[in-house]
């Protein structure tokens, strides 16, 4: 997260399209979910005009514990992670995302990847107002925490850098330039960023790492299915039903007869019958030869001593088939 400012262009939002496509193109699997953060977050910092008018101002999504709590303001629980106060603060968030997503939603899948990113986001937002409201009650400090205001997806990305921490199997990560146990990797970035990087929210930051923790104690502790998952990917397969259906009727009706004439013997394919008359192999989903016309279960073959047609007969049925 993020504290006030100006928002300015300073032409890094090229560079971060340039790295998502590199990126996407060397992976025989593009993770749907991550690129539609990474949309989704760019769209509603750039405010294109179809959508200015759809869109609550960035006054109006600030991340505020007093008004959150004073007005029960979900809004801005739920949207500030999506708001960026300039393209710097944008493109590093972005930047981080699309490493830690590729990385999460290609392990876990993207119908569990997408269950855990509403989860975090929710829970970083609740921890972050907790330790505010904690800290008006025992130690006063109002100014300092109950009244900031921010916005940024950093406390979503601190939390996920938390599950992907634990996931691998490396004992040690590097962390801008700093070798540390991978464990303690998601506190060593607090750290640093909170001392090298001016108006940050450091609230923020730390609600993200708790959510994370209290993420993966929950998945530990549940053995089920995950509910949310498993809505998600209801609601994606209805919307897939569609698509499969329409691809189905593309398949069946490129099925063909497609075969060979001649031979004495017939191929092994169970799908495939042989015209008595032509001696074509035809789909078995056709009941008349595509090559003659004759039915497959036809038996007015008795006139011909061999079973078999004339060529001149055969010629006569295949111009009738296909004039």
């Amino acid at each position: 997260m993020e504290g006030g400012g100006r928002r300015v262009s300073r032409g890094m939002l090229p560079l971060l399209a340039i790295q998502a496509l590199s990126e996407y193109h060397r992976l025989p699997w593009k993770p749907p979910v991550t690129a539609g953060l990474l949309v989704t977050n760019t769209l509603i910092y750039l405010r294109p005009a179809f959508l200015d008018s759809l869109l609550p101002s960035i006054d109006q999504v600030w991340f505020n514990p007093h008004l959150i709590l004073k007005d029960g303001d979900l809004k801005r629980l739920f949207l500030s992670p999506l708001y960026h106060v300039g393209e710097s603060h944008l493109v590093y968030n972005m930047m981080s995302l699309l490493w830690k997503g590729i990385q999460l939603e290609t392990s876990m899948g993207s119908a569990e990847f997408a269950s855990m990113v509403v989860a975090l986001l929710g829970m970083s937002q609740g921890m972050t107002l907790l330790l505010a409201k904690s800290l008006l009650l025992f130690f006063d400090y109002k100014r300092a925490y109950y009244s900031e205001y921010a916005v940024g997806f950093s406390g979503v990305l601190f939390a996920m850098k938390v599950v992907l921490n634990n996931s691998q199997m490396e004992n040690y990560t590097n962390v801008h330039g700093l070798i540390v146990p991978s464990r303690y990797a998601a506190w060593a970035e607090l750290i640093l960023i909170q001392m090298f990087v001016p108006g940050v929210s450091f609230l923020g930051h730390l609600g993200g790492i708790l959510a994370g923790i209290l993420y993966l104690k929950l998945k530990a502790g549940y053995s089920g299915p995950d509910p949310l998952s498993t809505i998600i990917t209801s609601v994606t397969g209805v919307f897939k039903w569609p698509l499969r259906f329409v691809q189905s009727l593309f398949r069946r009706r490129r099925i063909s007869g497609r075969g060979t004439v001649g031979g004495s013997h017939t191929r092994t394919v169970p799908s495939l019958w042989r015209c008595q008359a032509c001696t074509f192999d035809n789909s078995g989903w056709l009941s008349v030869c595509e090559m003659c016309g004759t039915g497959r279960s036809e038996s007015d073959l008795s006139s011909h001593d061999s079973g078999v047609l004339s060529m001149e007969e055969l010629r006569h049925r295949r111009v009738e088939r296909f004039s």
